[in-house]
């Protein structure tokens, strides 16, 4: 996600703040808060899935390939 697009979302947030938004500006503020939110997700597991863990037998997994339906 690029600056400019942070910093529409920050001006509808403003503006819906200050004055109100219309319909238009209501559907842009929630598809680029949904883009905002998948480019973190997405940020977020590509950082975790570079850990590696230690096992208690010594053994070095990486989260990317631990089993997820697990609890841990």
């Amino acid at each position: 996600m690029d600056e400019k697009k942070i910093a529409r979302i920050n001006e509808l947030y403003h503006k819906s703040k200050a004055e109100g938004l219309t319909e238009e500006e209501t559907q842009e503020q929630k598809l680029l808060r949904q883009e905002y939110i998948f480019a973190i997700r997405n940020n977020l597991r590509g950082l975790l899935n570079n850990i590696s863990i230690k096992e208690a037998d010594g053994t070095i997994t990486d989260l990317s390939t631990k089993d997820r339906t697990k609890k841990i």
